[in-house]
């Protein structure tokens, strides 16, 4: 099932084992959930293009998930941005033949990492990991069938962002922009925003219809309604934060208002999201 978590380990023992799943969506495209972020799979006789590639300890089940589904070689992946849970397994697709298309800034912060939420810088990425073709306008690819078209984001989990909607088959993946479990997250030292966050919501609400299925990097397969419900979070939490600023409240005191507080059971996911959300949209808004 697309969406589904892996087990957590017993305490003391061995990890538990990756299970790898892949799940039709609609068309020729389906949903690859194994260890790290979701990834997709195009598929026909022309070959396959990837979205995404978790982490490189899972690569090899992935190549044989999407056997069982094709015979066809792999010949495209795209990040949609450039955490290591998304692109850990670039290299190991690289080295199976696989052109790898980003955005100049992932290809950037590949090259020069940035320190992540625990304060740790990761490694340079090998250059076999890169992204070789880069784009910065809305690019179309043409494969199997099917208008893959890849939509460069402002910044909003991260500044390398890209949605991609595999047009006929109606299915929007939206990486870590939109998250169907947990509070918007922008990571900051990515070049992130909650209020570009906001932004792209709202051309994901542009992008789709009520038929649309709407994929996150995180959490269960939604639709066009989850992206209602997320937008109107964003708005009212922005609306309450931005009230108390201008009077003059503290980051504490804002956080003590608890301005999530109606949603927070709705939206679900890590509780750390919560304090970190509101933490970052009063950041980003001004003072008055």
């Amino acid at each position: 099932m697309a969406g589904a978590q892996q087990p957590a380990p017993a305490a003391g023992g061995p990890p538990p084992e990756v299970k790898v799943t892949t799940t039709l969506l609609d068309g020729s495209v389906y949903a690859i959930d194994g260890r790290g972020g979701r990834m997709a799979a195009l598929v026909g006789p022309e070959g396959v293009l990837l979205v995404d590639a978790q982490f490189p300890d899972v690569t090899d089940k992935i190549v044989a998930a999407i056997k069982q589904i094709t015979p066809s070689p792999l010949r495209f992946l795209v990040n949609t941005h450039v955490h290591g849970d998304h692109t850990g397994g670039n290299e190991n697709f690289a080295k199976l033949g696989v052109t790898i298309l980003g955005r100049p800034e992932l290809r950037e912060q590949q090259l020069n990492p940035r320190p992540g939420p625990n304060g740790q810088t990761p490694a340079a990425s090998p250059a076999g990991a890169l992204p070789i073709v880069l784009y910065d306008n809305p690019t179309t690819v043409e494969l199997d069938g099917e208008d893959v078209q890849l939509i460069p984001l402002p910044a909003a989990h991260t500044n390398g962002d890209t949605a991609v909607l595999f047009k006929k088959a109606n299915v929007l993946m939206t990486g870590d922009v939109f998250r169907s479990e947990g509070m918007p997250a922008a990571a900051i030292t990515n070049g992130g925003s909650v209020l570009g966050i906001l932004k792209c919501i709202e051309l994901f609400l542009q992008l789709s219809d009520a038929n649309t299925k709407v994929v996150p990097g995180h959490g269960p397969v939604a639709n066009r309604d989850a992206l209602v419900f997320h937008r109107q979070v964003l708005v009212t939490v922005r609306d309450r934060v931005a009230k108390a600023k201008a009077e003059g409240k503290t980051l504490e005191q804002v956080q003590a208002m608890k301005p999530t507080a109606e949603f927070d059971a709705k939206v679900g996911g890590p509780p750390a999201f919560i304090p970190q959300f509101v933490a970052t949209l009063y950041n980003e808004l001004p003072a008055r």
